[in-house]
């Protein structure tokens, strides 16, 4: 079973279903994995042992009855933190939700179960979402470093091996962080194409909800199970599914590239710069049309990003910011804090000047088909680390230097994937991100995978 953990998504479940692999002894192993590594990881808030167990044994009994229910029958993943499972505790890693026990599931929770996952966890984030961090766990490509957040327990436990798929949100980039630095496969799809039903909310005009994975064809499955409308979430999106994997083979050749030609590389480390630069080449080897193309409203992105988001947060957690203020770690009180001093005029300003810059992208991909941009401007920082130094004199604080170039596709709502693109010399991984259009994701995971199938850096697994 050790080998068969080192296995994508999509490899493990082919076994599975061919009855080559047991669904338990899977569990098992990806258990004891998890177990070995959790002393120097703790990517897991919790782990749901028996309750796995017990859905492995269905799963493998259903398959020798031949009532396979599809790719995720049997397999092994996890939830990031914010997500409901009914009975169990969802404590969004805070000690203000210590005593929060969910009384039904949430949407994606149910719809894994209703394919037949394991869910063996719920993994760390960064307090109720709200930072890029996750202090309280390790990057398994270096242990000292950060594993990028909020979804950072999600995009470790893939990486090391816990597991073959954990969920994750993202609000400002909270998918496609860890999955940059933690060198796996991170898809933010559009906003509305997966429920939110039952996950903890950050900032709900800008919340997603997606896949971690180690790779685009898991990522693709995943969505698969997960897309479609849901009248509980009132951001849900009542648009048709598309068919995620037919399609995912048809290759890049003809495909408009947009490689911008302001904001995105305007700061970055340079061994990013170099990579995400070599993978536009790579696509263009592939028979993909590059032009470059100018980036809408660039300066008035994270004003608008943090213009919605400190609000937003702020009135969702009004209540509990009064009653158990003390309960909170410093950095989360003092931004829901901040939240509530924004005047209701900002606030207002910020979602107008959101509905241009979403008509402006729309122009744009008028002339371009997907947007290829760095994911992160760096790789992952050092865990206590505040700033980064770009240079003559020039710092940046840690949160926005990684957030900036993620929060186009949530002020946006546009679908996004994080691919991994090469390492930096010090063993860190590297990563590019494929924006496509509203409801695009069937185009972004096609490019990826014709990425991903032409390089092998997506196949490296931590030496931890």
């Amino acid at each position: 079973m050790e080998d068969a953990l080192n296995l994508s998504l999509s490899q493990v479940a082919e076994k599975i279903r061919a009855k080559e692999i047991s669904p338990v002894e899977l569990t098992e192993a990806a258990l004891a994995r998890i177990d070995a590594t959790e002393g120097t990881l703790n990517a897991y808030v919790r782990l749901n042992a028996q309750h796995a167990l017990t859905a492995a044994r269905e799963a493998e009994a259903e398959i020798s009855a031949d009532r396979y229910r599809g790719e995720l029958h049997g397999v092994p993943v996890a939830l990031k933190d914010l997500y409901d499972m009914a009975g169990l505790p969802t404590t969004c890693s805070s000690k203000v939700r210590h005593d929060h026990i969910a009384d039904q599931d949430s949407a994606c929770a149910a719809r894994l179960k209703a394919a037949g996952a394991t869910i063996v966890g719920k993994t760390h984030t960064h307090e109720f979402a709200y930072g890029i961090v996750t202090p309280t766990t390790g990057n398994p490509w270096n242990v000292e470093h950060m594993p990028g957040g909020s979804s950072g327990g999600s995009g470790a436990t893939v990486a090391a091996r816990g597991c073959f798929m954990a969920m994750g949100s993202d609000t400002g980039g909270s998918i496609r962080i860890p999955a940059a630095v933690c060198g796996v496969v991170g898809l933010k799809p559009t906003f509305g194409r997966v429920s939110r039903f039952g996950v903890a909310s950050l900032s709900w005009s800008l919340d997603h909800v997606g896949p971690l994975t180690r790779t685009v064809r898991d990522a693709a499955i995943t969505l698969k199970w997960l897309a479609g409308y849901d009248p509980r979430d009132p951001g849900s999106a009542d648009e048709p599914v598309d068919d995620y994997l037919s399609a995912l083979d048809g290759g890049v050749k003809g495909l408009r590239i947009g490689v911008p030609r302001n904001y995105f590389f305007d700061l970055v480390d340079g061994e990013v710069d170099t990579a995400v630069r070599a993978a536009i080449e790579k696509l263009q080897s592939l028979g993909a049309i590059v032009r470059e193309v100018e980036i809408p409203f660039a300066d008035q992105i994270m004003g608008v990003e943090f213009g919605l988001c400190l609000p937003e947060a702020s009135a969702y957690h009004r209540d509990a910011l009064r009653e158990r203020a003390d309960l909170y770690g410093d950095d989360v009180r003092m931004s829901l804090e901040a939240g509530e001093l924004i005047p209701a005029t900002d606030y207002i300003t910020a979602l107008r000047v959101r509905q241009k810059m979403k008509d402006a992208w729309q122009a744009m991909y008028a002339e371009v088909d997907v947007v290829i941009a760095p994911s992160v401007a760096a790789p992952a920082t050092r865990r206590e680390q505040e700033m980064i130094d770009w240079g003559d004199g020039n710092e940046e604080p840690v949160t926005p230097a990684f957030v900036r170039l993620s929060a186009p596709a949530n002020v946006t709502g546009l679908p996004s994937i994080a691919v991994p693109c090469g390492f930096s010399d010090s063993g860190l991984p590297l990563s590019f991100q494929a924006i496509g259009r509203p409801f695009g994701e069937a185009q972004i995971l096609r490019v990826a995978q014709a990425y991903e199938s032409a390089t092998d850096w997506g196949t490296r697994i931590p030496a931890f």
